[in-house]
């Protein structure tokens, strides 16, 4: 499979925008899912990833990744972008609704499939309990009456060095299994199109929540065999509630108060490790060139916090 990513590098030039190389300018991303409001953890993630971007003299994008219609609620998306802006939080480029780009997901499944990289399956998940849910191979019979297609992963240890985490490392056959890429009711797997958007926007950074890094082994391995330039990457803290549950699936996860973002912001501020004294009062403009001037990412913690500041393991 070594010598198949370069198929696609060359049709590369129809299906994307040329991209930069390593040397590439700082470019970060927020790219939240339009199932509810912002709260305190989607917060923390926009907030440093817009730290880090700034800190590093780059730019900062927001994509609205809105692949999976029955879990998004109307009228959420407009939310979030209405919050990110009460804090003074703005894209630097228009804002990219995934929705819109279903044709360069096609292209990046079709040459995958060429290239024997994707593969159709009818698997369910019935036919996958005996192997706790992860595809190694299809059944014999399997009863899915649709298809869905794969990515075929390696038996390969896939490591990288995660700007806050340091190295983290992930057997992908055994801990993974095939990552589906299309599903079965024809809507884009999350895998296939953040690794696209990531690479036609020109992202070198991805910073976001620590729940994702899991899936970053195989997002890089996607990245390679579609002969893209991989981003480099750093997983923010966790925030947890008092029994240890992630923010967005506890009650803690009410959300944010736009009409009065200070608090909220000096708040997570302090949760990333830093000075939130420092911030002060006045436009949110003001206060937030306050919050970059007072950045240090190696103040950023390197587990998963409570609402109180507490410590919890590292996912």
């Amino acid at each position: 499979m070594v010598g198949r990513a370069g198929k696609f590098k060359h049709s590369l030039v129809i299906a994307f925008p040329p991209l930069p190389d390593k040397t590439r300018p700082y470019r970060g991303r927020f790219a939240p899912s339009p199932t509810g409001r912002l709260h305190l953890g989607s917060l923390l993630a926009a907030l440093g990833s817009w730290l880090f971007a700034r800190h590093h003299g780059g730019e900062w994008l927001v994509r609205v990744e809105d692949l999976d219609p029955p879990r998004e609620i109307r009228g959420a998306a407009a939310e979030q972008l209405r919050t990110l802006a009460a804090f003074g939080l703005h894209s630097d480029l228009p804002v990219v609704w995934q929705s819109w780009r279903h044709d360069l997901y096609a292209a990046a499944l079709k040459t995958l499939i060429a290239s024997d990289d994707a593969f159709a399956c009818r698997c369910s998940r019935s036919d996958l309990f005996a192997s706790d849910g992860l595809h190694h191979a299809c059944v014999a019979q399997p009863s899915g009456r649709t298809k869905a297609y794969r990515l075929r992963l390696p038996d390969r240890e896939l490591s990288f060095d995660d700007a806050i985490r340091g190295r983290y490392s992930q057997s992908l056959q055994r801990e993974v299994g095939d990552v589906v890429l299309r599903r079965a009711d024809g809507f884009w797997a999350y895998q296939l199109a953040v690794v696209v958007d990531d690479a036609a926007q020109g992202i070198s950074d991805v910073v976001r929540g620590a729940d994702l890094i899991d899936s970053t082994p195989r997002q890089i391995f996607l990245t390679e065999r579609l002969g893209l330039p991989v981003p480099r990457y750093a997983h923010l803290p966790l925030l947890r509630d008092d029994a240890g549950n992630k923010l967005g699936k506890s009650l803690a996860s009410l959300p944010i108060d736009a009409a009065d973002p200070l608090p909220a912001l000096r708040h997570v501020y302090a949760l990333l490790g830093q000075p939130a004294g420092a911030l002060g009062h006045g436009r949110m403009e003001i206060v937030l060139q306050r919050a970059l001037t007072n950045f240090d990412p190696d103040r950023v913690p390197t587990s998963d916090i409570g609402l109180d500041g507490s410590s919890f393991a590292a996912v």
